[in-house]
């Protein structure tokens, strides 16, 4: 074939190239200590009786119109590209344990895979003549009950982890054509380099490139490889993917607000819980009232939704004023107050985010009223301006206003600095002693959503109709 037939292949890329799996299978290490029966006549044994499941057929998740729609937009801004998004491997917790696996938010954002999402997974978004995409999920598929993987592999063998669907079954319910992991090398490399599809609006087609999205360094490895064989030498544009992917998440479809909303209204339920608890956390023996408050939070969370959308704060008494306490190792004391940062990841993997200050007793203080009462005020100067057409910026410069003022009033700004000079971002900003973090941010399937979006589209973005976002100003009187 001729270097410009679209049909053609690279010339450098070897056979095994094309043929060689992603996912190697686990092999026994020489320091494997594991006491299993090796011999031939258990592993014939094994192989036999078990009986099938005869679990009906998944029907079609509510999520795959809305997920489709979604890959529709991300590959009209790539037209002419594969793209890879990848679900992410299994991530070690300590030597031979991992972490409970969560897919990348891309991939579980463009799939509509929650907690259904296979660790290993690819989305590859195929380009067509004209300004579409083709989407194929590649899964590691369940072995057969009949293979030694099924009671060998700790990571994926069904004995050990629990049933695994079938290509087939992953197919039914995310609607996307489903191969199996071990073709990715071939499938991504095939026209890779050479013409790729006329794409609408150009003269002709142009060579096949391929991004991806640094959520698995295998993937990431073997897409630069493959790059390089096919003749690429310019790095690849694989932040503008990863750019691309987030801002997607700026506006929540409807589908995407049913998620937040079902997390939200979990997380409400789980304070509660909390504020029952308070006696027990308060007269703990051990002094370590915060483990109350955070096994509770966090036990109602696994028991409505997935689990936690990030860890739990809680922090009492002089802890609170650490914005990111997470040791939970402090007394829970009456006449303090109670800082809760918690939110319920729903299975949709979608998590909602709440900020309160309580008082343990039941009751404030005089002067702790009058500090709640301040970021209360701020709170609700910043709602007044989460409005459609202003900035995402003016949402924290309308709580700041009140921050600053109320500073003043109490005489805690630098002798001769009034809140008007305070709030002049070049010269001043002595208010933010007491606030150094934002007011806002977007709220989606991370918790800090959208965190590689632009800037002119996130802080100075124009507020849209269908956009999620945190309003949680503070004060924090640290020693």
């Amino acid at each position: 074939m001729c270097a410009d037939s679209p049909n053609a292949q690279p010339e450098n890329l070897s056979e095994s190239d094309h043929a060689a799996p992603i996912v190697e299978d686990a092999k026994p290490k020489e320091s494997d200590h594991r006491n299993r029966p090796k011999s031939e006549a258990f592993l014939a044994f094994m192989k036999t009786g078990w009986g099938g499941d005869d679990l009906p057929a998944p029907e079609l998740s509510d999520d795959a119109p809305y997920a489709q729609e979604r890959r529709r937009k991300l590959g009209h801004q790539f037209l002419g590209k594969r793209l890879v998004i990848p679900a992410g491997p299994l991530k070690v917790r300590s030597n031979d344990t991992d972490y409970r696996f969560r897919p990348h938010s891309a991939f579980a954002h463009l799939t509509g895979l929650g907690v259904e999402a296979q660790p290993d997974s690819v989305l590859v978004l195929n380009p067509r003549e004209g300004d579409e995409h083709d989407a194929v999920l590649y899964v590691k598929p369940n072995a057969g009950r009949d293979s030694e993987e099924f009671f060998t592999d700790s990571r994926y063998g069904e004995f050990w982890v629990g049933r695994r669907p079938t290509l087939a079954e992953v197919a039914a319910f995310s609607g996307i054509e489903t191969r199996d992991i071990a073709n990715l090398r071939a499938d991504l490399l095939d026209n890779l380099g050479s013409l790729g599809p006329k794409v609408n609006g150009e003269d002709g087609p142009t060579k096949l490139d391929i991004l991806t999205i640094a959520a698995d360094p295998t993937v990431s490895e073997l897409v630069a490889q493959l790059r390089a064989a096919a003749g690429f030498t310019e790095k690849a544009a694989d932040g503008d993917l990863t750019r691309a992917a987030s801002e997607l998440r700026l506006v929540k479809d409807a589908r995407e607000i049913e998620h937040l909303q079902a997390a939200v209204d979990s997380t409400i339920d789980g304070f509660a819980a909390v504020i029952r608890e308070l006696p027990r956390a308060v007269s703990h023996p051990g002094a370590r009232g915060e483990r109350v408050v955070e096994t509770t939070f966090d036990a109602h969370a696994r028991l409505v939704g997935n689990t936690v959308g990030y860890e739990t704060i809680a922090a009492a008494g002089p802890n609170a004023t650490t914005l990111h306490w997470i040791d939970s190792t402090g007394a829970v004391k009456d006449g303090e107050l109670l800082l809760l940062d918690a939110g319920v990841e729903d299975n949709s993997l979608y998590t909602a985010d709440i900020t309160r200050t309580l008082p343990i007793s039941g009751k404030f203080t005089e002067l702790q009223r009058r500090v709640y009462q301040a970021v209360y005020d701020a709170c609700q100067a910043a709602f007044a301006a989460a409005q459609v057409g202003n900035k995402f910026v003016d949402v924290h410069n309308a709580a700041m206003e009140v921050i600053a003022a109320r500073l003043q009033e109490w005489g805690l700004l630098p002798e001769g600095i009034t809140a008007e000079i305070s709030l002049d971002e070049e010269k001043g900003q002595h208010h933010r002693r007491w606030m150094v973090h934002g007011t806002s941010h977007h709220l989606g399937l991370d918790v800090h959503d959208c965190a590689h979006a632009r800037n002119e589209l996130y802080k100075e973005g124009i507020l849209e109709p269908g956009m999620v976002f945190t309003i949680e100003p503070g004060l924090y009187f640290k020693q």
